[in-house]
């Protein structure tokens, strides 16, 4: 049993280095990043487009650029593509005064990057008469000979606005994860101290500890989450999001546990306050963090009922790194959580001895 324990202990750290390894090391995929300029012209319309690690430099005359209309109904083939740099090109296009659409997505195909697609707006563009087009032709029906397939090389997702905080992800996200496991512990433990007529010091001290520590890494989730707001939406703390305000309302209920702990004279009736005010925190985690931001709106990625898991936040090589660092902090937390239920029982009984 205890090899058992070293063997947990060691896989814990293990998945913390790896993931600190390939969160430095993984490179970013290529993406279409925004529309940096627009000129409108009598016959055509030139847009320059900024992209991100797309090394459009490299083979500049295999890319292809389209402009599909929001309706999917026109696709036209941009008749002329310059490339300014490695990351970014200058497209000319001529939109046909047919359409029923005013707006239209931008895709490009390349050797190297294969498709990438300006996500999620769309543009709106002038239309031009008598232009002739390719209505109902989809992209990925076009001449298989001259359509290049996506280069599967390992990297993290390009994600608009998020670019290069992606890699916080796994840094982040399961600072929660830790911190719910840890006041689950203390939430039953709690549960465990009502139910018994005569209080179970050991219980209370589970809570105790267990809460200290998921405390602990709320704050961590914090710190990681104002980093990440500030790479990602240029500032520390967005006050208008509800699941950035249901976080930091959920620590300062758990900081108000500690409080009360530290306020109490009484040694008799503490544990039992201290554990029903435990288990109403632990319902208001539970609504704030896991409930609630499926139903509201928020900065966050993710919000359609699967908050930070749909298939476009989390991909195969994010999944990689994602779920080994969960599995790492909680087992971390855990290993945290009982060296401080050691020092709080050793502390009760110094403390006996003493007022005897």
């Amino acid at each position: 049993m205890t090899a058992l324990k070293y063997i947990i202990k060691f896989l814990g750290i293990a998945l913390i280095v790896y993931v600190f390894a390939m969160v430095c090391m993984v490179p970013l995929g290529p993406g279409l990043n925004s529309i940096s300029k627009i000129e409108n012209h009598d016959t055509h319309t030139e847009l320059e487009i900024n992209g991100f690690a797309t090394n459009f430099n490299k083979s500049p005359n295999s890319i292809r650029a389209f402009l599909v209309s929001s309706d999917s109904v026109i696709t036209q083939e941009c008749f002329d593509v310059n490339v300014i740099d490695n990351n970014n090109i200058k497209l000319k296009v001529t939109l046909p005064d047919t359409a029923n659409s005013n707006s239209w997505i931008v895709r490009v195909n390349s050797i190297d990057n294969g498709w990438l697609v300006m996500n999620p707006e769309f543009i709106k563009l002038p239309k031009h008469k008598g232009v002739s087009t390719n209505t109902g032709i989809a992209t990925e029906d076009l001449d298989p000979k001259s359509i290049h397939a996506k280069t599967e090389n390992f990297h993290f997702p390009f994600l608009p606005r998020i670019i290069e905080s992606i890699r916080n992800l796994p840094l982040h996200v399961p600072m929660w994860f830790t911190m719910f496991v840890l006041m689950a512990i203390a939430f039953v433990a709690s549960i465990k101290v009502l139910n018994l007529n005569k209080i179970d010091t050991r219980q209370d001290l589970i809570a105790k500890s267990a809460t200290k520590v998921g405390l602990l890494f709320g704050f961590l989730g914090l710190i990681t989450g104002s980093l990440w707001a500030r790479g990602a939406w240029l500032s520390w703390w967005v006050w208008e999001d509800p699941q950035l305000n249901g976080a930091l309302v959920t620590v300062f209920v758990y900081l108000g546990y500690i409080i009360l702990r530290k306020s109490s004279d009484n040694e008799s009736s503490t544990p039992r306050i201290a554990a029903v005010y435990t288990i109403f925190a632990f319902i208001i985690l539970f609504i704030l963090l896991m409930i609630m931001p499926r139903f509201t709106e928020s900065l966050h990625p993710g919000k359609s009922g699967n908050p930070a898991f749909s298939k476009y936040d989390l991909t195969n090589s994010l999944r990689t790194v994602f779920y080994p660092s969960v599995i790492g902090w909680i087992i971390i937390g855990l290993w945290m959580y009982r060296i401080t239920l050691r020092y709080e029982i050793i502390k009760e009984k110094v403390q006996r001895k003493l007022e005897h």
